[in-house]
């Protein structure tokens, strides 16, 4: 049989045959041609998507109640997780409860999540609360929280201590639900309270719970 009887009969077979050297030829040749895949030269954390300068914050939960309040001079969105860095922010966390005034505070820095569920604040910690009711002032004194602003809740594991009127209380480790203005010092704890008055000395009360007092101890629990 001729070469040109075999290709005649073997048309398409061979045609397939053809392109498919020709195009790994082309491919071959790619590769040898193009230039070396830029290196990304690049050390660090990931870079800003943007920046915000002189910025408030507001985020709210699934009811549409205030969750909490940032003002603070520089915040930077990542890219690569949306989640937010901000520099020394002073902040809100509303009590959402008819007659008791929000939690204020600062830090030096904090993180917010891209969900806006989840913030720390990183460094020194101070939050205050004014008095209200029958309740006195309160102030906290702590570092590196991280907490759960739609759910009210707050951790630490770092050294805390507690002013509200004229008692104090002091530990390491803390737990705090604003909701239910239950704060817990999980260990080394070391309070003072002042002697409740007798009621001949109490006047009239305003319809509204007064704190309960905990005793120091391996932990100390404390209405705020």
């Amino acid at each position: 049989m001729s070469l040109r009887s075999y290709l005649r009969d073997r048309g398409l077979p061979v045609a397939i045959v053809v392109m498919a050297i020709a195009m790994g030829s082309a491919q071959m040749l790619y590769w040898w041609l193009a230039p070396a895949p830029k290196v990304n030269e690049f050390v660090g954390p990931p870079r800003s998507g943007y920046t915000l300068t002189n910025f408030q914050l507001w985020s709210y939960d699934v009811d549409g109640l205030p969750s909490f309040q940032m003002v603070a001079p520089h915040l930077e969105r990542r890219e690569n997780d949306d989640s937010l860095y901000i520099n020394t922010p002073d902040f809100t966390l509303p009590s959402n409860q008819a007659g008791v005034p929000p939690w204020l505070g600062n830090s030096l820095y904090a993180w917010v999540d891209k969900s806006g569920t989840l913030l720390k604040l990183q460094g020194p910690v101070y939050m205050h609360r004014a008095a209200y009711c029958v309740t006195a002032a309160a102030e906290i004194h702590t570092s590196d929280v991280t907490a759960w602003p739609k759910e009210n809740r707050m951790v630490t594991d770092a050294p805390a201590q507690m002013v509200q009127g004229d008692s104090k209380l002091s530990g390491v480790g803390m737990r705090a639900n604003l909701n239910t203005n239950h704060l817990e010092l999980l260990d080394e704890s070391h309070g003072t309270f002042p002697p409740r008055k007798n009621k001949s000395q109490v006047g009239a009360k305003p319809a509204c719970a007064e704190p309960a007092h905990a005793a120091a101890g391996s932990g100390a629990r404390q209405e705020v």
